[in-house]
């Protein structure tokens, strides 16, 4: 499977973060609405990516997707803890079809704050 999208939402279908890491290109960007600054490099862009596949967990639905030639843009929702989290990837991919910027967008307020929560809360989690 060489499509990059097709092998996020192999991702996110199985639950499998041992196969994010080989996605991402060396120099990937991340941007999230949780943290204020881009979170770069393959190894910090990988803690954050599989924080989120447990943050957002098996709820997480992928229902409409945009896509360009070497960009996406994939609409899903999910609960956390029972609030409603709607949001939008939008996912850039090199000449090899890895993963070179991922940003996250969520809404609403109610949604981002408890995904900021534990969304912290898994990343020292996993840390220690």
């Amino acid at each position: 499977m060489t499509d990059p999208l097709d092998r996020w939402h192999e991702i996110v279908r199985t639950q499998d973060a041992s196969l994010i890491g080989p996605l991402l290109a060396d120099d990937v960007v991340f941007r999230s609405p949780a943290v204020h600054t881009p979170q770069e490099g393959r190894p910090v862009v990988t803690a954050y990516l599989t924080a989120a596949l447990t943050v957002l967990g098996p709820g997480l639905t992928y229902h409409r997707q945009w896509r360009e030639p070497s960009s996406a843009v994939l609409e899903f929702t999910t609960q956390i803890d029972g609030i409603d989290v709607h949001g939008v990837d939008v996912i850039e991919w090199d000449d090899e079809s890895r993963i070179v910027d991922f940003t996250v967008m969520v809404r609403p307020v109610k949604g981002l704050q408890i995904l900021i929560e534990r969304m912290g809360a898994e990343l020292m989690r996993a840390q220690a």
